[in-house]
């Protein structure tokens, strides 16, 4: 399968000018590639005069494959992980076209093709397997843009900081304190969210629930982007940005709400900046409040109750608010090791709405890079994350009702579902990483009486 796209490869190659060699602070949700420290965090200082890039192109391109074997699987449901061994590939190529329309303003386009599915079509587990996988799959690669967006930094003082070209993200200055304003088509974790060592599918892991908290149920359509507005504000030591964003125009949807912004989601988050034992790190704090057409597990239950059939929020949709709260923390320990922790919460009782079905989430993990065996630029990963549902959802769940992504048509026996996520990336040359990805996954879906998981993956990924 590998082979039909080398030629994709390299005609990325022939467009692509080298870029700046990748590094943990790039960040990506499952296809969003966009600087996590620019305009999520501050540059580093400049230490020599910056080069202000009026254009650019940048490309890269992931293939990924996934093997899940045979585990212990009594029953299936309409939305449960396959209990025989199988395994499935996705693929993706980008590119990232840039200008600079005039001081401070970038536009970006990312067109890009895909193609590919993940374990279980994208469904059976929560915590999903792969941010590569999107919850719509092709046998033949089909095209899309995935991003376009207008980007204006206004300098307001302070220290001059040096931006050095990457994806999505054009070579020159910016001073410490100053306003971002981002408008168009984006994913609202390419800048809420994000963390150094734990937010790239195509760099470090892959479990949704490890690359984004899980509870963070972020307006998107079927491939993880939206059309939005977001302001940030950076003075000092800390950070404060503020997002409008548009939601699907049902759960899951392959189409965004029209109007825009009929229905929506608004996000606040709070970062801080700090250094400890003389080393930097940084806690966040977000915040969500979605206002969409959306349904009740207790109301589905008790239509399904009074009728006779299996309950479906679907059918009890109304106008209503869902919202929840994350907490996100980065800490380097040594200058080649980090760790990250993530805990989320959100109001249980309404469904699932773009992202999938958790409740509450808490992971913990570290990231460290190879200079201790002399390959600065190789990675290892190690992650634990346990994800829960409401008891409201438990109950539609065991009525038979089918989720956002999970759904075993009964659910007798729940408890939480545990995952542990270990990745080892090679840095073959400047450009080209491979990585070997392990997962465990204990109660898929919440539920006690399939599984446990294991699920292995090869993954390579070329970025000029």
């Amino acid at each position: 399968m590998l082979n039909r796209y080398w030629t994709v490869l390299l005609a990325l190659a022939l467009l692509a000018r080298p870029a700046a060699a990748q590094d943990r602070t790039l960040v990506a949700a499952g296809d969003a590639v966009l600087s996590s420290d620019t305009p999520a965090g501050p540059a580093e200082p400049a230490v020599a005069p910056a080069v202000t890039e009026q254009w650019a192109i940048h490309g890269q391109s992931t293939y990924t494959q996934q093997l899940q074997p045979a585990f212990h699987s009594p029953y299936q449901g309409p939305q449960s992980l396959p209990g025989d061994a199988n395994g499935r590939e996705t693929f993706d190529a980008t590119v990232f076209v840039g200008f600079r329309p005039w001081q401070g303003a970038e536009i970006w386009f990312n067109p890009e093709a895909d193609q590919g599915f993940g374990l279980g079509n994208s469904y059976g587990v929560a915590g999903y397997l792969s941010g590569e996988a999107y919850k719509v799959g092709e046998v033949y690669p089909y095209y899309r843009m995935a991003r376009a967006f207008f980007r204006q930094t206004i300098d307001l003082g302070g220290d001059i900081q040096r931006v050095d070209p990457d994806l999505n993200q054009l070579g020159g200055s910016q001073t410490a304190n100053r306003v971002v304003l981002t408008i168009g088509k984006v994913s609202v974790v390419d800048i809420f969210d994000t963390n150094k060592y734990a937010h790239d599918p195509r760099n470090d892991f892959l479990n949704w629930s490890v690359i984004d908290a899980g509870s963070f149920d972020y307006a998107a359509d079927a491939w993880g982007s939206t059309y939005g507005a977001v302001g940030e504000w950076y003075q000092d030591w800390w950070t404060i940005r503020a997002g409008l964003f548009d939601l699907s125009d049902v759960p899951n949807g392959t189409h965004l709400s029209l109007p825009l912004i009929h229905q929506d989601q608004f996000v606040t988050e709070l970062e801080e900046r700090h250094t400890l034992w003389d080393q930097p790190g940084k806690i966040k704090f977000l915040s969500w409040l979605t206002r969409a057409n959306l349904g009740t597990y207790a109301n589905a239950i008790a239509l399904g109750a009074a009728t006779g059939t299996i309950p479906s929020t679907a059918a009890v949709r109304g106008y209503r608010s869902k919202y929840g709260f994350v907490l996100n923390l980065e800490q380097q320990l040594a200058p080649d090791l980090g760790m990250f922790a993530r805990a989320g919460w959100t109001s249980g009782g309404v469904e699932e709405v773009d992202f999938t079905d958790i409740d509450r989430t808490v992971s913990i993990g570290l990231s460290l890079a190879g200079t201790r065996w002399n390959r600065p630029d190789d990675a290892v990963g190690l992650a634990g994350v346990v994800n829960q549902i409401s008891r409201a959802a438990r109950q539609y769940l065991a009525a038979g009702g089918l989720g956002g992504i999970i759904g075993d048509g009964q659910l007798p026996m729940a408890g939480p579902e545990e995952i542990i996520e270990t990745y080892y990336s090679y840095a073959v040359n400047s450009v080209t990483r491979i990585a070997a990805d392990y997962q465990f996954v204990n109660n898929p879906a919440y539920n006690q009486q399939r599984g446990p998981v294991s699920v292995f993956a090869l993954r390579l990924h070329v970025q000029y």
